[in-house]
């Protein structure tokens, strides 16, 4: 006896970003709006469907944007807000299913089959979420729906809204691939709409006469396999071939947390860059606080203006945690860098995430005072670090602050999303710039 289809929900958000500013700024409806960095290094976080009509597409340079339409308003993100907001539509999908697996803040699957008895079959639920997005929150969203996830992520496509200079011609809202049907959707499609396959795997399959997914399921699997090598090859096969056995999977830990910022201008100062290493610090070990994780290695991103970029990283003695220990590590990595070219963006990121405690720790007679050199410090820092959490928590991230933060322009603190979309036009932190 086989089981019935599992019935999987693709939710994206139409917009997001945009949307959201749009409840707080209604005058500006029906105008080309664009959220991001709106300076020379300035890149597109969201772009309106009016924006879009012009060209004007998310990750694009912001100058760009602006040449392709110079009336376009642009708003600097918000991301505290957009993730507030996130929150509040993620626990409406948690009011149909446990089973939610954000991919982001504006887009997640739900597997939803555990629920048709109670809320109807998948194009009914898609339609009800719909309808209560918009209801408690006023924001529209696009539903796919199929037995697998990456066919209902292709569906969703076919349900957004299209860009149009007097705004979004509405889609259909819900697409539905119905079972048995997925090969009949699938094979049409351009071959690059399959996740995995980018520019230079499009340059390959196109070299063999793949232009649809219907050209990629006829090609045998050894020769896929040989073109773009075995897992990649086998990956692909299963894919023109609707098969996908991932589950969703809620509650997925991260793998690493980072911050970085573009300049408006280049830095060149190695004291000013350290200080911005210690505010990067803080605000990543915050967030693994708040994971309640720590991470064994820390890496430092540098990248010149002449957009060579290079990593350094270093696995301290023990996982760490706290602004100190992280921010010491970066520091020591930022020494061994000459930024004496000029920084354009600098990053620190912790990875080799885990539960703390996990796996152990080597007793050291340091313990009792500031910890193991270049690892996390001892008790008595722990315990402050606790603290000063709660402080933050009750009156803002810029209650208590590492010393080196505070300056004659006050202090300044790394919030999650703060230049993640590169400096405005206009920047008051803007470092030096080049004398030459």
């Amino acid at each position: 006896m086989t089981s019935s289809p599992r019935t999987i929900l693709h939710v994206d958000m139409d917009a997001f970003f945009v949307s959201v500013e749009l409840l707080r700024r209604p005058e500006l409806r029906g105008r080309p709006v664009v959220v991001g960095g709106s300076g020379r290094r300035g890149v597109v976080a969201a772009a309106s469907y009016e924006a879009r009509s012009y060209g004007v597409f998310s990750a694009m340079p912001s100058a760009r944007a602006v040449r392709l339409c110079p009336q376009a308003v642009f708003l600097p993100g918000d991301h505290a807000h957009y993730a507030a907001v996130s929150a509040r539509v993620m626990e409406i999908f948690g009011s149909i299913t446990p089973l939610v697996e954000p991919l982001s803040l504006d887009e997640a699957f739900l597997d939803v089959t555990g629920a048709r008895r109670l809320h109807g079959d998948g194009p009914t639920i898609a339609r009800t979420l719909r309808e209560r997005v918009t209801e408690q929150e006023g924001l529209t969203c696009s539903v796919g729906v199929a037995a697998v996830k990456f066919l209902a992520k292709l569906a969703t496509s076919a349900a957004k809204p299209r860009p149009a200079r007097h705004g979004a011609v509405a889609g259909s809202g819900v697409a539905v691939v119905v079972p048995g049907d997925e090969l009949a959707f699938l094979h049409p499609l351009a071959v690059k709409a399959l996740w995995g396959v980018g520019p230079a795997t499009l340059a390959r399959l196109e070299r063999l006469g793949v232009h649809t997914v219907g050209d990629l399921a006829e090609l045998p699997r050894a020769s896929l396999e040989a073109a773009v090598g075995r897992a990649h090859g086998g990956h692909l096969h299963d894919l023109a071939h609707g098969v996908d056995p991932r589950c969703v999977e809620p509650d997925l830990a991260p793998k690493s947390v980072s911050h970085e910022e573009t300049y408006a201008a280049d830095r060149f100062d190695p004291d000013e860059l350290r200080r911005e290493a210690v505010r990067m610090g803080d605000a990543v070990a915050a967030r693994l606080r708040a994971h309640g994780v720590t991470g064994r290695t820390v890496t430092i991103k540098v990248r010149f203006g002449d957009f060579r970029t290079i990593t350094r990283s270093v696995t301290p003695p023990e996982p760490v945690a706290t602004g100190p220990s992280v921010a010491r590590a970066a520091k020591d990595l930022l020494a061994l860098v000459d930024v004496s070219p000029g920084v354009r963006l600098l990053g620190v990121g912790v990875s080799g995430l885990g539960q703390p405690g996990a796996g152990g720790r080597q007793l050291s007679l340091l313990d009792a005072a500031d910890g193991a050199p270049g690892g996390e410090p001892g008790p008595g820092w722990s315990a402050a670090t606790e603290a000063i959490d709660r402080v933050r928590e009750r009156y803002g991230a810029d209650a208590v602050v590492p010393a080196t933060l505070a300056g004659a322009g006050g202090i300044r603190v790394r919030r999650r999303g703060d230049q993640q979309w590169g400096p405005d036009a206009v920047a008051p932190d803007a470092g030096p710039t080049d004398p030459g």
